[in-house]
């Protein structure tokens, strides 16, 4: 496939929530390449370290840019169904016999999630703190009101938050009646439910309740671009919607009724993280479909077509292997010949991995191979 050919099939879909997605699949990427971490071990000065500590989660109470990635992603799965949703009702599907794809498709996201904590752990384990397996729940939960109109699947989104309000607020059990301190909070004690133990940097698995309001406003998203109405009505909704949730997310932690705190999902950093990524998203719409700045969008693109299979393979093959193959002629090799330090060739690794991902990733899109996982 040809640059132009590759072009013209970017072009045949929606371009700016390929891009988005595309953009969220980079960033993980250089994560599992360890790109954050080798830039940190470099000791930079500010603010190029204050730019640094973004790309790190918050440890509690609070919010930073990489706090927003997880949030997107559940977005852009939530935007990408309703896409492919559509276009099964135009081809004469309907929501019944599309009902047996995705309970498929969430039992798959499910699985891969609980053995890639297997993978990490490098034993058989019980986890359920990953992504995949958030996304298998807020994936059933978005389906059952794709149908609905926009107001009542609003209203849903808000009742899971609530929801979660009164869980935390109410069930308060011996040792977990703290409800926003880490380890003594709802959430850990229904992981000990689940798992039998909690999570020691403060991750729960019924974060998947909240968060599913961010898949919920994904389809809510993708229903609104690929709508009829104009450009201009459309970046106005996202960027109306955004700035009232981060209103709404920031207003409640400013006067103390619920702190952002992304490792627990709660209903502020939900509002907040997702007021971001609205107006992230409307922005790159602007950008892409509007102006029309298209000419490197296949960078993005190449990823986010992929993004499944992309994310999994780098959290397995590229983690448990590929990091390592490249950093024998990256590490050592390097301080060798020209007497790098090791934390500069570390990054110089990290970027030689994340461009050969790259390239995996740009030669199975050249192909027209996609996973649909």
């Amino acid at each position: 496939m040809s640059k132009s050919t590759v072009n013209q099939f970017v072009a045949e879909r929606v371009i700016s929530l390929d891009v988005m997605r595309g953009l969220i699949m980079l960033l993980l990427c250089a994560e599992s390449c360890h790109l954050y971490g080798a830039l940190k071990n470099l000791n930079p000065v500010q603010p190029a370290a204050m730019l640094i500590e973004q790309f790190f989660h918050h440890p509690w109470h609070g919010l930073r840019f990489w706090d927003l990635v997880q949030p997107a992603f559940m977005f852009m799965a939530g935007a990408a169904m309703y896409i492919s949703y559509s276009r099964k009702l135009e081809k004469g599907s309907s929501w019944e016999k599309n009902w047996g794809h995705i309970l498929f498709r969430s039992f798959k996201l499910f699985l891969f999630g609980t053995a890639l904590h297997c993978v990490y752990q490098g034993k058989l384990v019980w986890e359920l703190w990953n992504v995949l397996t958030q996304l298998a729940f807020t994936t059933l939960v978005a389906y059952l009101i794709i149908g609905k109109s926009y107001n009542w699947q609003i209203i849903c989104s808000v009742g899971l938050l609530l929801l979660t309000e009164v869980m935390y607020r109410l069930i308060l059990m011996p040792g977990y009646d703290q409800p926003f301190v880490q380890g003594h909070n709802f959430g850990s004690y229904v992981d000990t439910l689940l798992m039998g133990k909690i999570n020691l940097d403060g991750w729960v698995a019924i974060n998947a309740i909240p968060t599913a309001a961010h898949t919920i406003w994904g389809v809510l998203a993708g229903k609104l671009l690929i709508s009829s109405r104009s450009a201009s009505y459309k970046i106005k909704m996202l960027i109306g919607f955004g700035l009232l949730a981060l209103i709404i997310g920031f207003g409640l932690d400013a006067l103390q009724i619920t702190p952002i705190i992304k490792r627990i999902s709660t209903s502020s950093f939900v509002f907040a993280s997702g007021g971001w990524v609205l107006i992230m998203l409307a922005v790159v719409y602007w950008l892409i479909d509007v102006k029309k700045c298209v000419k490197y969008v296949w960078i993005c693109s190449v990823m986010g077509m992929n993004a499944i299979f992309i994310y999994i393979f780098f959290e397995t093959i590229g983690v448990q292997w590929l990091n390592g193959v490249i950093g024998i002629f990256t590490g050592d090799a390097l301080i060798t010949l020209f007497g790098l330090q090791s934390n500069v060739s570390a990054v110089v690794t990290a970027l030689s991995t994340l461009l050969v991902e790259w390239a995996l990733c740009y030669w199975l899109f050249k192909r027209n191979i996609f996973f649909k996982l």
